[in-house]
């Protein structure tokens, strides 16, 4: 902890990471962690809160888990103040981890700027050899980075809200960061809302947070959620909503986060995540039926929304069939070569007595890779299960996610290079379905399925249709081209 030096974080990718933020309370520091903690699934590897108490800002920013960094009252005591930021981080590959924990803080001429950003831009590198070019210097690969520095430069009149909307009309992309300056904090979320931000109230208090259930864990009062292209400012004099950007009739959410991402407490655009991970399952069911299937089981934890749903149309009983071992980290030392092959056994491991001889639906939110759908339908086989089909509560995965969902490149996902009978040969299942893109639209709230002429979701990793430019993967830029790095970059899960 101590006074905050103009330094930066981050990667050069940026990845599905959570954002909390709380102005005008005692206890902000530890509402922050509190707040973190609920939105610990979207972010695994960093954390970090930022406090202003008036007159100075305070940091604390630790790798590991948020029960790691923010454990004691020590910690928190040290950040001082009625308003704060926090910042959690999914883990990737690459040098330099600990630099790239969020926030970031600079030093600008109008004074201290803290900043912590979801999502990623797509015009960042153009940006930044821009900005190099006119001698910009960075201390980070962070796409967040180039919003400090365009903040920096603004020339905008008015205070922080305005320099900050000033900066974020010269970006693409997705985002909803939370920012401090000015004895204020700040949200603001893409004018397209591909991602999430929630607005709550605690007391006097005003609360911004990725998720609702961040709000829950602090006992605040969920508000609404920020709309597309609004900027909220919260100040001693309570709130204020502006919409500095263009605004659209047609807004593109997310729908991975109904899908996977988001935790199943969570309300995600006035709809309960967990009943829309039962609704996908249920169409599911009725779009691909399984004739003569005894039992549906979960690929726990991400596939028993979908999974419970499933049975209950289905009419079959729901089985814990496998049960997952909470306790194995992403950093669990690597067996040997001659054990590697039980690794899987790590995370899952067979309910032998409620598969044997039985026709099994395994129900999953997605396969990515592959490799750990392989090696489930190949446990489940050795536990005496008769037939194995799978179930997949998404599209395929067949493009990668420019905007803040890290996936792999297009190139290694399986669904890009393979049909759906190739890879059900592959991971070696009985039989392989996938919900339809209109079956996931209707789970989701939209009756009438997916209108290609105006999507209601960001469905871009299954459709292809991205609905912001691409302006560096256009163009062939990464990030290795203007810093010399090139950070390494995995997906989210191996399924």
């Amino acid at each position: 902890a101590g006074l905050c030096s103009p330094r930066t974080m981050g990667d050069g990718f940026h990845d599905e990471c959570g954002v909390f933020g709380i102005q005008g309370h005692p206890d902000a520091a530890a509402l922050a962690a509190l707040g973190l903690h609920a939105l610990q699934h979207r972010g695994q590897e960093a954390c970090g809160i930022i406090t202003h108490d008036g007159a100075h800002f305070w940091a604390e920013k630790a790798l590991g888990l948020v029960s790691e960094a923010f454990g004691d009252a020590q910690t928190i005591d040290r950040l001082k103040g009625d308003m704060a930021i926090g910042h959690n981080r999914y883990a990737t590959t690459g040098d330099g981890a600990r630099r790239n924990v969020q926030p970031l803080y600079a030093d600008l001429a109008s004074g201290g700027f803290a900043l912590a950003h979801n999502g990623n831009l797509t015009n960042a590198m153009a940006l930044r050899a821009s900005l190099v070019t006119n001698g910009a210097i960075f201390q980070s690969t962070s796409d967040t980075e180039v919003i400090v520095h365009l903040v920096a430069l603004s020339r905008a009149r008015g205070g922080p809200a305005e320099r900050l909307a000033d900066a974020l009309r010269k970006v693409q992309g997705a985002y909803s960061l939370v920012a401090m300056a000015g004895g204020e904090v700040i949200g603001a979320r893409d004018p397209l809302g591909i991602r999430p931000l929630t607005l709550g109230r605690l007391g006097d208090a005003h609360v911004l947070a990725s998720e609702s259930c961040a709000l829950d864990i602090i006992g605040a009062e969920c508000v609404r959620e920020v709309a597309p292209g609004e900027m909220v400012v919260l100040g001693p004099g309570g709130l204020k909503s502006l919409f500095p950007f263009e605004r659209t009739d047609r807004p593109r959410f997310c729908v991975f986060e109904y899908v996977y991402f988001a935790r199943p407490d969570s309300f995600m655009e006035g709809r309960s995540v967990y009943a829309a991970r039962k609704a996908i399952g249920a169409v599911l069911a009725a779009e691909a039926p399984v004739p003569g299937a005894d039992i549906v089981v979960p690929v726990p934890d991400s596939g028993t929304p979908a999974a419970i749903g499933y049975a209950q149309a289905a009419g079959l009983p729901f089985e814990l069939g496998i049960i997952r071992n909470h306790y194995v980290g992403r950093t669990f030392i690597e067996p040997g070569a001659g054990v590697r092959h039980l690794g899987v056994k790590l995370k899952h491991n067979a309910n032998k007595r409620f598969l044997k001889d039985k026709s099994v639906v395994l129900v999953d939110d997605s396969i990515v890779r592959g490799t750990t759908s392989k090696k489930i339908v190949e446990m489940v086989r050795a536990a005496g299960a008769r037939e194995v089909h799978m179930r997949i509560a998404s599209p395929p995965t067949a493009h990668s996610c420019f905007y803040g969902i890290d996936t792999p490149a297009s190139a290694d996902l399986l669904a890009h290079t393979m049909d759906t009978e190739g890879i059900r040969a592959m991971i070696g299942a009985d039989s392989l379905a996938y919900i339809s893109l209109d079956g996931l639209y209707k789970a989701a709230g939209q009756a009438a399925g997916r209108d290609p002429r105006a999507p209601a979701f960001c469905d871009a990793c299954f459709s292809g249709d991205y609905p912001v430019p691409l302006t560096d993967h256009a163009a062939g830029r990464t990030g290795a081209e203007v810093t010399g790095l090139l950070p390494g970059r995995r997906g989210k899960k191996g399924a």
